[in-house]
């Protein structure tokens, strides 16, 4: 087997065993792999419309509203009025209740990273996170003309 082709067969691996590993977690607080994730994105945003989970997920309108209602009922995020345009609803994580649901699991995968990469040297973290940008950026390229 060429070295390429072995590189793309670890990165399917671990590609593979992520997306098991967030659903298995997820599952294990009661969401589905994609709240948990979707979730992770309205935290990392801080607030976002509707609107713009939308167009950063390709999820539809009504997909969005479902997944909304879901992490709201679980008192996750709230719906808040924007002050400048009170027409326009804000998504809110409640980024405490979704940390305290969801660190004590992550801890150990946490601590077990951070050994990991202590293991490498300067030059191969920088290798590593040059490539993890690089192919993050073309992930985000293809996901965005296929939404379009």
């Amino acid at each position: 087997m060429e070295k390429t082709e072995i590189f793309k067969e670890i990165s399917r691996n671990y590609s593979d065993a992520s997306i098991l590993m967030h659903e298995t977690i997820a599952r294990s607080v009661g969401l589905s792999g994609t709240d948990h994730k979707y979730l992770g994105l309205i935290i990392k945003k801080e607030e976002m419309t509707a609107g713009e989970i939308a167009e950063i997920t390709g999820l539809t309108t009504g997909a969005v509203t479902g997944l909304i209602d879901r992490l709201e009922k679980r008192k996750l995020v709230k719906r808040k009025a924007d002050k400048a345009d009170r027409r326009k609803v804000m998504i809110v994580p409640n980024t405490q209740k979704a940390m305290e649901l969801l660190q004590p699991i992550f801890y150990d995968l946490q601590e077990r990273t951070q050994e990991l990469i202590s293991t490498f040297s300067d030059v191969e973290i920088n290798v590593i996170e040059r490539y993890f940008i690089s192919a993050t950026e073309i992930m985000k390229t293809v996901t965005k003309n296929l939404n379009k």
